[in-house]
């Protein structure tokens, strides 16, 4: 089962092999994406927290990358963390998202990014709700709602 220990093994040691790749330039993504998610997933920048109305919907459906449509996670392992961004328990399958030590703004995080694309979505942190222990912090404009 998908815990922390398993999330930094993962992070150092490799990812998954995804169910397929997207490669784009930089122009491509720059004229498919808005300003703000092209800031988000290609240059791993953060949106404002409690900037978007998605970190209050719970209804059921599946969030996908807003950059190649891979279905990421599922509305069921959302919950309400407080802290002003989408937050899940787990993805959708093991080897849609993949894990990166981040050492950046001198402290260690993991970072997560599509595994498919590349796209940055946000950070997973082991303070979470059972049955992973996990909160997947998620930029809320680096994934689209699907019903």
């Amino acid at each position: 089962m998908l815990n922390w220990e398993s999330v930094l093994t993962t992070a150092k040691h490799g990812n998954p092999t995804p169910p397929r790749r997207v490669e784009k330039t930089e122009v491509e993504w720059q004229a498919e994406l808005s300003e703000e998610q092209f800031y988000v997933t290609r240059k791993h920048g953060t949106e404002r927290p409690f900037s978007s109305e998605m970190c209050g919907i719970f209804q059921p459906g599946v969030y996908a990358c807003a950059c190649c449509d891979t279905r990421l996670f599922d509305a069921q392992e959302k919950f309400d963390s407080g802290t002003g961004w989408p937050s899940f328990t787990a993805p959708l399958e093991e080897n849609v998202v993949a894990y990166t030590m981040d050492i950046s703004h001198g402290m260690t995080r993991v970072e997560v990014t599509c595994n498919v694309c590349d796209a940055h979505l946000g950070h997973v942190f082991p303070d979470g709700p059972e049955p992973t222990k996990l909160r997947y912090c998620i930029n809320a404009v680096a994934m689209n709602k699907e019903a």
